[in-house]
Parts: C-alpha cells; structure tokens; sequence
C-alpha cells in the first residue's frame, strides 16, 4: 500500500535518530546511502558529501529534480571554559532558548561524551533574575556529563574546539497521529522521498520524466542543494517543511505550498501545476508565503540554474525548535510528490 504513512513515520524516526548537523551529517548520508542501495538504486555521492539517484523516465530529454536535506541544526564547541564546561557557536539558524536544557552528544574523534545545555545562571536558588538574563552565546554552556573542574580536565578527555555537538531529538509517535521530535526539518521529507524511491522500485513504475532525487547535506547554512543540477533538468523541486505561525495559511494537517520566501516568489506556473494536482487528485493543500526562509530551490536559483523552482512539504509546527506536524499532513505531501512526478513537465 502506497502511501503507508505509518510506515512513514517510522523511516523518520530513524532518520532524526541517527546525528547529522551541517558539516557532520555523513552518518545520515550513508544511511540513505545503503537504504536506496539495498532496494537496487545506483546512488551516487557527490563531492559535497549528498546523495543523488537518478530514476530513467519514458522521456529522457527533459528531467525532474527532487530535493530533500538531511543535515540538521547543531553547534560546534567555540571554547573550552575555565570551569571545563563548553561555551557555543551555532551550526544552522536556530534561537538559544530552543536547545536550553538539552541533552546533547560532544563528538570528538575517538568518543561520544554527553551533555547538557545550560544557561550558565540556571540555579533560581544562586541567580535572583534567572529568568531575565539573555539566552545568548555568553551565557550557554555545556554541562558535561564527566568529572571535569577547569579546561585542562575536559581538554584531556580529548573535546577540543571544532568538535560538533549534537541535539537529543526526543521523536515520539502519538496515539493521535502526531510525530514530535528535533529534525524534522527536513528528515520528514527525505524519508517520503525514500518512500516513494521504496514504491517506484517495488511497483516497476516508469516515470514519464527523468527524474533526480537529490538527498542535500549542507541546506541548514544555505547551499545543500545549488549543485550537480544536470543540464537536462528543466523542473526543481524542494520537499522542504511549511512553515506555521501568526499570519501564516499552513497548519499540520495539509501539505504546505509556498508561493514566496525570503529569495521572492516562486515560478508562477510550476506553483499554479502543483496546487491543481492537489485539486485534481483530492490532496488537502495550503498555499502560503515564508517571510525568514530559503530552501535548496532558491539556492539553486542563486546559484544560475535555469529551472522553475518549486517548493512544498509537510506543515511543521515550530520550526527550529520542538518541532511537530500529524499524519495527515504527511500524507497529503505524499500523495502530492507522487502525483508529481507522474506528471508532464510544464
């Protein structure tokens, strides 16, 4: 059965599981890597680090591009302070009050330690404004999970500055049908795309295009997707979150389509085919607008690809923090991928 969303939710957690921010996310690569492998894709990994498989359709002169990103937000140690604990620098755009009290991985080249991420002035029995001091890169810091009282300590179990640290996801599956985790930006997409990869193969499935998925490793610091773009490919699509908010059309339940980011809007037309194949085919849909967001389109954009660009995806609820959607949402974006790589191009 196609779309199985349960089985869906289950790729995902395994997906927000395995560690991958940007700049360290090989784990997750070679887990898409071997997964599409196992079904009996050629995969090939480009020199960034991403991964791309190309499935032959009827017309071979003008091709499809799908884009889905594996890395996540994490951090890097910036220093190691007097007190042995670690002081911050962001990998990805997120805010320090969404990570705060954090279980958290320091991944150094011969061990994994474990952590938490503390507001230096944590104790309410030591700080009398507690509440009131800035969440900032001056005053998080990282409580490890080890005997360790000055710099010296910590430098000797072998954490030194540059070594990646990593965020707890905490994935749960609800009895109501939501999956709540870290990551789901974008882990929730590339495990569709490996569902649809799963169907195509199992099914014998001829696309009526060429059609490139393209696992990105690099979209949280801005150019996972702007590269190994072949010539032929004439449509570019990113399966990226929708995001939800004051003002904003998306919610949980509906794929998100976006019509406008922050790079502008998207290309009229390719945005007008998706929302009738939502129409057509009876896929809840919303269309929406992301005023402090970019995705791998636009960096292709950006980059000089002469495509149209489109976006779409699951509705994700607080994005770059705790983030949630429902099996609804998965579901419509789906059955929204499949029909679309089913259809002519434009």
């Amino acid at each position: 059965m196609y779309p199985d969303v349960n089985s869906t939710m289950h790729e995902i957690e395994r997906l927000v599981n395995i560690p991958g921010p940007s700049g360290f996310a090989f784990k997750a690569i070679a887990y898409v890597t071997e997964t599409l492998e196992a079904v009996g894709y050629e995969v090939q990994q480009t020199n960034k680090g991403g991964v791309l498989v190309t499935v032959p359709g009827k017309d071979d002169t003008r091709h499809k591009y799908l884009t889905a990103h594996v890395d996540t937000l994490g951090a890097m140690v910036k220093e190691i302070l007097p007190s042995g604990r670690l002081r911050l620098s962001m990998v990805g755009g997120f805010r320090w009050n969404a990570v705060e009290g954090e279980y958290c991985e320091i991944h150094t080249n011969n061990k994994v330690y474990t952590g938490t991420i503390c507001l230096h002035e944590t104790s309410v029995h030591v700080y009398r404004n507690a509440g009131d001091i800035k969440r900032d890169e001056d005053h998080m810091e990282v409580r490890i999970d080890e005997i360790v009282k000055s710099q010296e300590d910590t430098e000797q179990l072998g954490i030194s500055v540059g070594d990646f640290i990593t965020f707890n996801p905490r994935c749960e599956i609800t009895e109501s049908g939501f999956i709540k985790s870290r990551h789901l930006d974008d882990k929730a997409s590339a495990a569709m795309l490996i569902q649809l990869l799963r169907h195509l193969k199992a099914e014998n499935i001829e696309l009526p295009h060429t059609t490139h998925f393209y696992f990105s490793n690099n979209e949280e610091i801005g150019y996972g997707g702007n590269s190994n773009v072949p010539e032929q490919v004439v449509e570019y699509i990113a399966v990226d979150m929708g995001a939800l908010g004051d003002g904003q059309a998306s919610d949980e339940y509906t794929v998100s389509i976006c019509a406008k980011d922050s790079s502008g809007p998207y290309h009229y037309q390719l945005k007008q085919h998706l929302v009738n194949l939502c129409k057509d085919n009876n896929i809840d849909y919303k269309v929406d607008i992301y005023p402090y967001y970019g995705s791998d389109a636009s960096a292709a954009m950006s980059a000089g690809h002469d495509v149209k660009h489109g976006l779409f995806g699951a509705g994700i609820e607080s994005s770059h923090a705790m983030e949630r959607t429902h099996k609804d949402s998965l579901l419509n974006t789906e059955k929204l991928i499949y029909h679309y790589v089913m259809s002519p191009v434009l």
